[in-house]
């Protein structure tokens, strides 16, 4: 194959022509900078597989907080108030 912009030369070959080449090399980042970005990047998509098709998050998530209390409560006072069943053996 030719390239036009390299005078017609063979792809492969058409090095020089790539001037401003090295202007554009992106310089990764430190490995520390790179793993944030990366755990940043994930939150990122759970969220929004989480809420995939949802019209309204945030009332998702303070219906789930506000289930999670409820449920937090009921084992609280299910567990001091004894009223759980009894085991005998005999």
């Amino acid at each position: 194959r030719f390239n036009k912009r390299c005078g017609g030369k063979r792809m492969g070959m058409c090095l020089p022509c790539l001037g401003g080449a090295a202007d554009d090399v992106v310089v990764t980042p430190d490995p520390e900078t790179r793993r944030q970005q990366l755990a940043e990047a994930a939150e990122k998509r759970q969220k929004e597989t989480a809420y995939r098709g949802v019209k309204n998050p945030e009332a998702v998530e303070r219906k789930r907080k506000k289930q999670e209390e409820t449920e937090k409560q009921a084992m609280t006072t299910s567990v001091s108030g004894g009223g759980g069943l009894k085991w005998q053996v005999g």
